[in-house]
């Protein structure tokens, strides 16, 4: 499936090819890094650090396997820039704000973290000939829908600032694709956790027992359901749609057979913190505004490549919970 961009005459400063991780310097971004590296690419990384850390792809950091640049991803400028300076195969755009409670406060985190760098990259790769974009984007884009949702549930009414961003970025992408060439791979996923999280209700009731373990409040009645993924295995289903799927703009569902409830998360966060901590639930069926209390996920597409994840929803939470903890993150 992978192919070489020949066209770029003006990218001189480093005539081999490159893929572009934006963001990838945080939580799932990071995880795509390595195992991108592990396959023989090379990456550069731009992040602008809001939210991830230089730390977690330094070990990584050398001409010829991963180059990292910190800037604004917003800047279109600044992004032109960067294109023009090397010579991009594919990027894949992680660079968005994550954290859904944020954006209710302040709606322009996601217009401008998350649309802004959309409309930022695929300029960049207007102006540069580059071909391919991998976006992750959200099952957030699906809002309350209910039953089991497909790529091609309809109509689209996501009820948070963040999905709303994830789903403006899933129609320029297609747009730009029509418009100038270029094929994309659009990966729908719900929770996704593991080592170097970086918010998310086991990120915070970590921190919440840190500042008391005898006590654990939980927001909304711990009965919002969903699946979970662990990063490393969410990681190898978008590259195995990168793999297989040849359409101009490839849509695919992310997510494995098993979910499980907050209640059952903070139980495994107390039980990994070592503590006795009473759970004690502020009540509601979801914890701030825009949560969704369900997700039911159609994985067909990306199962009917031979692929399912290693962990399921109970094991991917303990294995942060248990890095968390460890970590002192």
């Amino acid at each position: 499936m992978f192919w070489r961009n020949i066209s770029l005459a003006s990218a001189t400063e480093y005539p081999d090819l490159k893929l572009l991780v934006a963001g990838g310097a945080g939580f799932i971004g990071s995880h795509l890094c390595a195992e991108l590296i592990a396959r023989g690419h090379d990456l550069v990384v731009a992040d602008n650090l809001s939210l991830g850390r230089r730390e977690y792809v330094a070990e990584f950091e050398a001409p010829g396997k991963l180059i990292f640049h910190h800037i604004e991803l917003t800047d279109t400028a600044a992004v032109l820039t960067l294109f023009a300076r090397y010579r991009f195969d594919a990027v894949f755009h992680w660079a968005a704000n994550s954290d859904i409670a944020r954006s209710h406060d302040d709606p322009m985190t996601d217009f401008g973290n998350t649309l802004g760098t959309t409309y930022a990259l695929l300029e960049g790769m207007r102006v540069q000939g580059v071909k391919q974009i991998i976006f992750a984007s959200t099952s957030a884009i699906y809002g309350e829908a209910q039953g089991q949702l497909a790529e091609d549930h309809g109509p689209l009414l996501p009820i948070s600032h963040y999905g709303a961003a994830k789903l403006a970025s899933e129609g320029f992408i297609s747009s730009y694709a029509e418009n100038y060439g270029l094929r994309a791979w659009i990966a729908r996923f719900p929770n996704v956790v593991g080592e170097r999280l970086t918010h998310g209700a086991i990120y915070d009731f970590v921190h919440k027992l840190r500042a008391d373990p005898s006590r654990l409040e939980v927001l909304g009645d711990g009965t919002q359901t969903k699946p979970y993924l662990y990063a490393g295995d969410l990681v190898d289903a978008i590259l195995t749609g990168w793999d297989h799927f040849e359409d101009r703009v490839n849509l695919f569902n992310i997510g494995g057979p098993t979910r499980a409830n907050v209640r059952r998360i903070a139980e495994i966060v107390v039980e990994e913190f070592g503590s006795n901590a009473r759970i004690e639930y502020t009540g509601g069926d979801r914890g701030w505004v825009g949560d969704v209390p369900s997700v039911d996920y159609n994985v067909e597409r990306i199962a009917s490549l031979g692929w399912s994840p290693r962990h399921d929803s109970e094991a991917a939470i303990r294995i942060a919970a248990r890095w968390m903890v460890a970590s002192g993150s």
